[in-house]
Order: C-alpha cells, then sequence, then structure tokens
C-alpha cells in the first residue's frame, strides 16, 4: 500500500510512545553527528508521483522502525531540503556568537570567517505573570493578533530577518552574494533566503542560550515562532531547522512553505493560478531548484513540502491557511498536512501538529473563528496548559 493511501485512512501501526518523546531540545540540531546520505545528480534521481514517505530512509532499505530513529531520518530530510532546495544552513562555530543585553534589547554579535554580524532584536515583556517567560518570535513581524498574548505571561520579540539578508518583496534590496550573510560565507553565495534567514534565527536563540533567563527573563524551553504570508514560510524554516523552537505556527504560508510541490504543479495544470515550484520568487530558494525540478521535472524532487514540515516532529506546529486567495495554494497545503500529520501520528503524539483552514477575512488578518484554535497551541506548547489539541484539523472553502 503507497503512502498517500495510508494518509486517506487511520493507519494501524502508530506507536504509543509519547511519554519517551521529548516537547523540545536544548541543541539546535540533534541529527548534527549523522553524516549527509547520498545525493543522486539531478538525471539519476528516479521519477516519484506521489508523496514521499517521510518515514522511509533515503537509501530505500525500510523505513523508521521507531522515533529511536527519527533523528536520523530527520537529518536526512534536512540534508536533501538544503541540498536541492534552499542552500546550506552553515553550522557555526563555537564560540563565534557573543550576546549581550541593552536594556530590553537583545545584541548578538556573530563573528565568522573574520566578518561580524550583528543581530538585535527588542524584546516586549509581558505585563502579567513572572519571569522567566515563555517567547513568541515573530518572523519579519508577528501577525497573529496583539491580543492573543495581552493576557498571557508570554514575551514577544520580531526577528529583524533583513539584519541577514535584505531581500523583500517591496523596496530596495542587495543581490545574491551581496548580503550580509554573505560577507561571513562567501562560498554560499547561491543560497536561498531561507536558509540564511533561518540561520539569522538560531544565532539569535544561541544568544538568549549564552545569556540565560536570569539576564534575558526568557524560558529557553518555551520557544515559539510565528509570521505570515512569505514570512509564514520563513518562520516554518526557521522553525523545521531548529530543535530549540518549541511551537512552530506558520500562517498563510502559501507555495514554498507548507503546500506539497507536486499537488501545486498538478493543480495548475488544471488552470489554477498558484504559487507552485515554477512560479514562486527565487531570491528565496537557490536558482537551482527551478532549472532541476521545473515542470514536470518537480516529480525528480526526492522529498517534498509535507517533509519540511516533519522536521518540526516532535515539536508542535500550527499550519494557518486562508483559501479565498487562490495563489497561496491551500488545497495543496491540506494534501500535505495530512500527509505531515501521519508521522506524528506514528510516534503516537498526534495532539501536536494541527491544522486549520478557513475562508472568509484578509491576507493575514487572523478571524476571531481561528483564535481558539491559536489560543490553544499557545497554551500548551508555550504555557504548559492541559488544552485540547487533539483534533484540530479543520478545513473549509476550498474549491
Amino acid at each position: 500500500m503507497s503512502f498517500m493511501m495510508l494518509c486517506g485512512t487511520s493507519i494501524g501501526y502508530a506507536q504509543k510512545q509519547k511519554g519517551n518523546v521529548p516537547l523540545v531540545y536544548d541543541v539546535e540540531n540533534t541529527g548534527r553527528q549523522f553524516a549527509a546520505p547520498e545525493m543522486p545528480t539531478i538525471d539519476a534521481l528516479p521519477e516519484i508521483r506521489e508523496l514521499p514517505d517521510p518515514l522511509k530512509w533515503s537509501n530505500g532499505k525500510g523505513k523508521v522502525k521507531s522515533f529511536k530513529d527519527w533523528s536520523k531520518r530527520r537529518s536526512e530530510i534536512s540534508n536533501m531540503i538544503q541540498h536541492y532546495g534552499i542552500g546550506t544552513k552553515p553550522t557555526v562555530p563555537d564560540g563565534s556568537v557573543k550576546a549581550k543585553m541593552s536594556g530590553d534589547t537583545l545584541i548578538v554579535d556573530v563573528t565568522v570567517n573574520g566578518q561580524t554580524l550583528t543581530l538585535s532584536s527588542t524584546i516586549s515583556y509581558p505585563k502579567v505573570g513572572k519571569p522567566p517567560y515563555a517567547l513568541m518570535i515573530g518572523t519579519s513581524m508577528l501577525a497573529l493578533p496583539r491580543q492573543l498574548f495581552a493576557d498571557r505571561p508570554i514575551a514577544i520579540m520580531n526577528y529583524r530577518e533583513k539584519q541577514v539578508n535584505d531581500y523583500g518583496q517591496m523596496g530596495r534590496h542587495h543581490e545574491r552574494g551581496e548580503h550580509n550573510f554573505d560577507r561571513l560565507y562567501p562560498e554560499l553565495k547561491d543560497n536561498g533566503a531561507y536558509s540564511e534567514w533561518a540561520w539569522g534565527l538560531s544565532r539569535l536563540i544561541d544568544g538568549l542560550q549564552q545569556l540565560g533567563p536570569e539576564v534575558t527573563k526568557i524560558d529557553i524551553k518555551h520557544i515559539g515562532v510565528s509570521g505570515c504570508s512569505y514570512a509564514g514560510k520563513m518562520a516554518l524554516y526557521c522553525g523545521a531547522f531548529d530543535e530549540r523552537v518549541a511551537l512552530t505556527i506558520a500562517q498563510e504560508p502559501g507555495g514554498g512553505g507548507a503546500a506539497a510541490w507536486r499537488t501545486s504543479h498538478e493543480s495548475t495544470l488544471k488552470g489554477k493560478n498558484l504559487e507552485d515550484l515554477d512560479k514562486t520568487d527565487y531570491h528565496w530558494f537557490m536558482e537551482s531548484q527551478k532549472e532541476n525540478f521545473h515542470g514536470d521535472s518537480v516529480y525528480r524532487l526526492p522529498y517534498d513540502q509535507h517533509e519540511l514540515c516533519t522536521m518540526v516532529c516532535p515539536r508542535a506546529l500550527l499550519l494557518l491557511g486562508n483559501p479565498d486567495y487562490e495563489w497561496l495554494a491551500d488545497g495543496s497545503m491540506v494534501v500535505s498536512a495530512k500527509a505531515a500529520k501521519e508521522v506524528w501520528n506514528f510516534f503516537g503524539i498526534g495532539d501536536r501538529f494541527g491544522y486549520s483552514i478557513v475562508e472568509g477575512h484578509g491576507h493575514c488578518q487572523l478571524p476571531e473563528k481561528q483564535f481558539p484554535e491559536v489560543q490553544a497551541f499557545i497554551d500548551k506548547f508555550l504555557l504548559g496548559k492541559e488544552t485540547n489539541t487533539k483534533d484540530i484539523q479543520v478545513v473549509s472553502g476550498i474549491k
């Protein structure tokens, strides 16, 4: 039986391992010690029409059998996404990060190859509760309504991603190879922005971790990340590539975020106008991704975006959609979400993954009818409350 057929049913091999599965980690990458799998040349990649099985080893020999195998398999997925899609997220040598607080502003200096890049972000502390506080980081900005945080002991910090890579959809910007990141890593000039932005957010977490809660007033074990639209993609990549993030909320991330590339390609062939692999913004990805996997060549891509989602596992992930905007490819995100959820289910932690896709609101304007799902995830995974997140699988308005 195929993986996609399994995703259409309640699979019978889910393992009850919840008591042994961490909610978050204290290191950026638990799979750092594993060597990258073999990366075939493009012409040697097989055609895969259905979504690849996230639990299947890259060499095709068997599948993940228990949670103890997941760190290695997650590392394989990470290496494939970097190699074929976004470029390398480099590991920072020990001693390269120096952090300090200036009032409520976190300042992090990262020095690599004799070059220093400075990140700064002001922390807005809550008016309720006592430190150390949980922290929600907004990628570029926090699009979630502030009333969701007003009476909760959660600090907020916006990640100023242009300090790393200043590409933006509006206004002037540098080109590939000319960003601050490229001063430190000139050999990675072909990177897409999402690998570099994920790298930058990890350096902020390094700073928080280095200074500790006595200085920052932040609880490192309860960090969330969220953003909307292109920043929803950013939040997903940042959360996927740093295992110190306890909760990722990707709001209306569109194509190149959670939406399956394969499914979006098939939808465009049927006349839909949505963001697929051919029509995304290639400042965000390596240009070679389009060269190698355009059109029907997408079926040679050895992974798909549901596997980016599974990189967040076993931590918490909530996907938010808005089908009023066809470009966002939310039909493809539903396919991807259902496939990704099977990995959380397999480890007996299905309550840590949810999705809510509803119509009737503006882009990045979360409607009140979605508040309960978001509140449940925030309360459970940032504040440790016993809220019910088990069956958050809401889909309406998909055409």
